[in-house]
C-alpha cells in the first residue's frame, strides 16, 4: 500500500491520475470486490474441493490474461475505444474479476482503462494504482473495524513499508525516463508469463 501511495502521489503531480474518474471506478471496484469475494466463498462451499476451485480460478485467470494480452498487443490500435459514463459499473466489473480470481487487479484494470477511456499505458498504470490504493484502504478499514487484523511482527511491517516507499520512488523515476513503448512491451511480457503460470497451476490442481 505504501508503494501505491507514493507512486500515486508523484503520478498525480505529473497529471497522469484522473481523480474523478479513478474515484468512481474505485467505488465500483470496492463494491465489485465484495461481490466477487462472496461469489468465491459460495462456489467454494458448494464445490467443497479447494483443488477444483483453484483449477477453475487458474483457468479463468489464464483466459482473462490471454484475452488481455491479445487485445493489448494486437487489437488495441484497431478497435474503437468508448468514453463510458457508467464508471461505477466498470469499476464493479474490475473488482468482481479481481476478487474472484484472487489477484490485485492490475492487468485487468489496464485493459479496461485502455478500452473504456482511451488512456495511454503510463496513464492507465497510474490510474490503476490509484484504484488499487483506494481498494486497499477500504480493506484495511474493514479489517480494523472487524478486528480481524492477524498478528504480525511490527519490524516486518516497518521494513515492508520502507521497501514500498523506496520502490515507489524508484519506479516513478524510471517511469519518467522511459518511452511509452517500453511499459507496453514489459506489460505484454508480464501477461505472457502470467498465462504460463496459470497453465501450470491448472495442471497442478488437475493432477
Amino acid at each position: 500500500m505504501m508503494m501505491a501511495a507514493i507512486s500515486v502521489f508523484w503520478q498525480r503531480k505529473l497529471h497522469l491520475v484522473e481523480v474523478r474518474t479513478g474515484s468512481l471506478l474505485a467505488v465500483g471496484s470496492i463494491v465489485g470486490g465484495i461481490a466477487g469475494y462472496s461469489l468465491f466463498q459460495a462456489i467454494r462451499a458448494a464445490a467443497q474441493q479447494d483443488a477444483l476451485v483453484g483449477m477453475v480460478q487458474a483457468i479463468l485467470l489464464g483466459l482473462v490474461t490471454l484475452l488481455t494480452l491479445v487485445y493489448s498487443a494486437f487489437l488495441r490500435s484497431r478497435l474503437r475505444s468508448y468514453e463510458v459514463a457508467a464508471c461505477i459499473a466498470i469499476g464493479c466489473l474490475m473488482g468482481l474479476l479481481s476478487s474472484f480470481l484472487g489477484i490485485g487487479g492490475g492487468p485487468i484494470n489496464l485493459a479496461i482503462l485502455y478500452f473504456a477511456f482511451s488512456m495511454t499505458t503510463k496513464k492507465a498504470a497510474a490510474n490503476s494504482l490509484y484504484i488499487i490504493l483506494c481498494s486497499q484502504l477500504a480493506n484495511l478499514v474493514t479489517y480494523l473495524v472487524r478486528g480481524t487484523v492477524p498478528a504480525f511482527p511490527w519490524p516486518y511491517l516497518l521494513i515492508m513499508a520502507a521497501a514500498g516507499f523506496l520502490g515507489g520512488m524508484l519506479g516513478t523515476r524510471i517511469n519518467r525516463r522511459i518511452s511509452e513503448k517500453t511499459p507496453e512491451r514489459l506489460f505484454s511480457g508480464l501477461l505472457a508469463v502470467i498465462v504460463l503460470i496459470c497453465v501450470y497451476n491448472a495442471l497442478r490442481f488437475a493432477l
